[in-house]
């Protein structure tokens, strides 16, 4: 059973940090590019950041995404977060044509 199983939101105060987990289970992890998303209300999906199966990190400006495939995890730093990346963050992996969404995890960033 494939599972893709997001962890580490919250609120957080403009400025703040947070790093998202993502847990993955039940396909072969290190084949698969591995990406965030986030869905803001309102607003669609939109990519936050991507690492392809043989990289161990990928910046992103304020967002570094890494990998650990010895883990089966991928995570999202998030730095210097503002209002405006209030959302809900989605794991997501992708091998040619198949594809698989975790839960989702809401991460707020409020004074």
């Amino acid at each position: 059973q494939v599972q893709l199983v997001e962890s580490g939101g919250g609120l957080v105060q403009p400025g703040g940090s947070l790093r998202l987990s993502c847990a993955a289970s039940g396909f072969t992890f290190s084949s698969y590019v591995m990406s965030w998303y986030r869905q803001a209300p309102g607003k669609e999906r939109e990519l936050v950041a991507r690492i392809p199966s043989a990289d161990t990190d990928s910046m992103e400006g304020r967002f570094t995404i890494s990998r650990d495939n010895a883990k089966n995890t991928v995570y999202l730093q998030m730095n210097s977060l503002k209002p405006e990346d209030t959302a809900v963050y989605y794991c997501n992996a992708r091998y040619l044509w198949r594809t698989y969404w975790g839960q989702g995890t809401q991460v707020t960033v409020s004074s």
